[in-house]
């Protein structure tokens, strides 16, 4: 009897191992958070719809340890979308491996730390697709904070300062899974701007705009307005001058933590990008609807995470009259430093300044903003 008892506890015990396992996969819920934010940045035309232009030229922001694309071509890649400084934040209570696939529908991508494996051609197919691999992320609370640095300032050290868990990717350590790219998909949102400073938004989809912010800085005089729109089209009048962006940093900071972000990510994503955001210029930000994210950007994570939020600003560059007459004017007097003000929205601003020009003027106006054009997009950087 006691020998058929201890069969039977064994063969109980081996059934319960057996269901544990055929019930506990890959695919089920860790006690594992992850955590992203990150931009899409366009330029409106005058019927709303996002221009093509050169998103990321000029000067590179980013430290040389990160990884680029092997064609090195982003400032030469033309499209309707810069999609800046996607970070991928991980908790756990104990240290855990991750595979990460995050695939660019209509996109490549040009840059990333940790390294990962990239596919995607610019040159070999007419359709974007690109995509990243990380194998064996290892996400370890409480490692210490040993990141690699550079003299300089960039862009992308502020993202650092939150609670997240360090990554490791072979010998690579850092707060986060980081990538960039320019896409060629077309922006949840539309938006003009009337001569009166007013601007009209609206989602093709019939999607609700949710939080949407009107910026401008005339010559470092900052005007905003914040509205939450629970339809899919509004018009956001004039936005009253007020030079204290310390609120309207408090306001976005709300905004990206009632969608989902931490307090802590919120403020990192903010002082990431405050000095480009409050730079000269009229735009829209609001929140890119999550449909939009997964869809453009569908990403998996092995584990799978008991929570995943995907917080993504757009912003949307607004082409005042004011602006293109300027620029039309830097044009014909070859002013080089008034263009330059432009940086990598010249080409796009000019574009619609000579649109709007008599065609007489039109050959020169074209030929001077292509020379410059190609002066700011030129792709620098002090890496070798």
């Amino acid at each position: 009897m006691q020998v058929r008892s201890a069969s039977v506890v064994t063969l109980t015990i081996a059934v319960m191992l057996a269901t544990a396992r055929a019930f506990s996969t890959p695919a089920d819920p860790v006690p594992l958070v992850a955590h992203e934010w990150g931009t899409f940045t366009s330029v409106a035309g005058a019927d709303g719809a996002a221009l093509q232009w050169s998103p990321q030229g000029g000067q590179s922001d980013l430290p040389c340890f990160v990884e680029r694309s092997v064609f090195n071509v982003k400032g030469w890649l033309v499209g309707t979308v810069r999609m800046e400084t996607p970070v991928l934040y991980f908790y756990a209570p104990q240290p855990v491996s991750v595979n990460v696939d995050v695939a660019f529908h209509d996109g490549l991508m040009t840059e990333w730390y940790p390294h990962a494996t990239a596919g995607g051609d610019a040159f070999g197919t007419s359709a974007w697709d690109g995509w990243l691999t990380w194998t064996g992320v290892r996400v370890s609370p409480g490692l210490p904070a040993a990141f690699p640095s550079e003299s300089g300032s960039s862009h992308y050290y502020a993202a650092r300062e939150t609670d997240a868990a360090p990554v490791q990717a072979g010998s690579q350590k850092e707060r986060f899974l980081f990538y960039r790219g320019v896409g060629r998909f077309a922006p949840p949102l539309m938006a003009t701007i009337a001569d009166d400073g007013s601007a009209a938004a609206w989602n093709p989809d019939g999607v609700p705009l949710g939080d949407v912010i009107l910026f401008t800085n005339r010559a470092g005089t900052i005007a905003y307005s914040h509205r939450h729109v629970a339809t899919a089209r509004a018009t956001l009048p004039s936005p009253a001058v007020d030079d204290d962006v310390t609120v309207l940093k408090r306001d976005l900071e709300r905004i990206l933590v009632n969608n989902g972000l931490y307090r802590r990510e919120a403020e990192a994503m903010v002082a990431t990008w405050s000095d480009s955001w409050f730079e000269e210029g009229t735009r829209l930000f609001y929140i890119a609807p999550r449909r939009t994210v997964d869809q453009v950007l569908p990403l998996t994570i092995v584990p799978t995470p008991r929570e995943l939020q995907r917080v993504f600003v757009g912003r949307i560059e607004l082409v005042t009259a004011e602006t293109r007459q300027s620029v039309k004017r830097a044009l014909l007097a070859g002013d080089g430093a008034a263009l330059a003000r432009h940086g990598r929205f010249l080409q796009p601003i000019g574009t619609r300044a000579i649109e709007e020009s008599d065609a007489s003027e039109r050959p020169l106006l074209a030929s001077r903003l292509s020379s410059a054009s190609v002066q700011l997009n030129t792709p620098r950087s002090s890496c070798r």
